[in-house]
């Protein structure tokens, strides 16, 4: 008998263990430079968005006024464009002195005293992507510098490495930031430069790292969101069994609240992400971002779906009639659905919710609520439901269903095993 490969997701969980430091049991949740504000180092000419310590501490300080910090998001990561050009007379990486006249000691200080945490960012080849120092040759220097600042996450890049050197160089990293004692979590991209060359070894990426980037940079516009999720749902057979409680596969940021989704399209990639247990890292500026992308960010219904204690990634069950729908194994016998309208044309079409894979749980009947676009209650749903819900072009409605009777882990792991893997290009029956 084949048993799928999600089958043996939810019965065996992980193939590998997660990395041992204890981090990122949950997907990792702050906010993150780059996207937004890029390598702008121009102080001069624009001080309130150059990358200065002056930025940092502003958006630490609003994360805790206005309420990021209680929704979940506990990090404030320095992306690339912070060092100076040269490591200081030791060896050492140092802040550019003009942007952070008070070092990163100073800003990782100010920081934790608002109850946040402090990320920084670094690569393992010779030089950043922006042509700062690297820090091949310097693991151990760099993860005993980071640690005395009291850094708390470490995004390593991989530009300027020679790719058959990536795995290395990646764990070397790994046994440097353990060796210091403190707690970083440890963001890496290795299977994002690997995967034009050859497959990525997950098992030894799991042991590895926290999270890791699969796929290209996001940008902010939907096509950029389609292409990420498409390349997820590709080559969701490979990566979904490696996410787990400790070790997360990483889509790259979230672009609500900037300029190039609508907001049907900013719910769509919260949808996407919560189902993909995607580490939520907002690329924004939080400092004048409207109302509606905040709500959605701090969506408490959203949130707990992507930071569900079960830890397992959602993958793309099935496509029909221009829809797609992702589903999520929960806790407490909970599964999420998001049914995502793919054509981007007319007005608000239906899609029958027991079209779903995952409705086969609904034996007899299923509690069903829903997230996004709003919270509401949709009472219990029989298994034959005509229940239809009604999603805006690209748009998403994300869903939770409860079976009201029956052991769901059952019933869910016995739908799986007579058939072979649900690739996403398959229709529902």
């Amino acid at each position: 008998m084949y048993i799928s490969v999600f089958a043996l997701v939810f019965l065996i969980g992980p193939a590998a263990e997660a990395l041992d430091n204890g981090l990122a049991l949950t997907p990792t949740m702050g906010w993150l430079h780059w996207e937004r504000f890029m390598c702008n180092t121009d102080c001069d000419q624009d001080p309130d968005n150059c990358i200065s310590e002056r930025l940092f501490m502003q958006v630490a300080d609003v994360m805790v006024k206005e309420g990021w910090k209680e929704a979940g998001y506990e990090y404030v990561c320095i992306d690339d464009c912070w060092p100076y050009h040269q490591r200081d007379n030791q060896g050492r990486l140092q802040a550019d002195p003009k942007r952070f006249p008070g070092g990163i000691k100073k800003l990782a200080d100010y920081v934790h005293s608002r109850g946040l945490k402090l990320g920084i960012y670094a690569d393992v080849g010779n030089k950043t992507c922006a042509g700062y120092p690297g820090s091949l040759g310097y693991y151990d220097t760099d993860a005993q510098t980071f640690a005395e600042w009291g850094v708390d996450l470490l995004k390593f890049d991989g530009c300027f490495m020679d790719w058959t050197l990536l795995g290395e160089g990646y764990m070397n990293m790994s046994r440097a930031l353990n060796q210091t004692g403190r707690s970083i979590v440890y963001s890496c991209e290795w299977p994002l430069y690997e995967w034009r060359f050859q497959k990525p070894n997950y098992t030894a990426i799991r042991e590895t790292c926290n999270h890791w980037r699969n796929s290209a940079d996001v940008l902010d516009s939907w096509s950029s969101i389609k292409s990420i999720s498409a390349w997820t749902a590709d080559y969701q057979d490979t990566i979904v069994p490696a996410a787990g409680p400790g070790g997360w596969n990483d889509p790259d940021m979230l672009v609500i609240g900037n300029f190039g989704l609508s907001h049907d399209q900013q719910e769509s990639q919260m949808a996407l992400w919560a189902i993909m247990a995607a580490p939520l890292f907002m690329s924004n500026d939080l400092r004048n971002i409207c109302p509606r992308s905040k709500e959605l960010l701090q969506n408490k219904h959203v949130i707990s779906i992507n930071q569900d204690p079960l830890g397992k990634q959602g993958y793309l069950s099935g496509k029909v009639d221009g829809f797609e729908v992702w589903e999520r194994p929960l806790s407490k016998q909970r599964l999420a659905i998001a049914v995502l309208n793919k054509q981007e044309i007319g007005g608000p079409r239906g899609f029958v919710i027991r079209a779903a894979q995952g409705w086969r749980v609904c034996t007899p009947a299923c509690n069903v609520t829903q997230i996004l676009p709003h919270y509401k209650d949709m009472g219990v749903q029989p298994m034959f439901s005509k229940m239809v819900v009604r999603v805006n072009p690209s748009g998403t409605v994300l869903l939770t269903v409860v079976p009201v009777s029956g052991d769901f882990k059952e019933v869910y792991s016995m739908e799986w095993q007579d058939t072979s893997v649900r690739h996403h290009n398959n229709a529902f029956l």
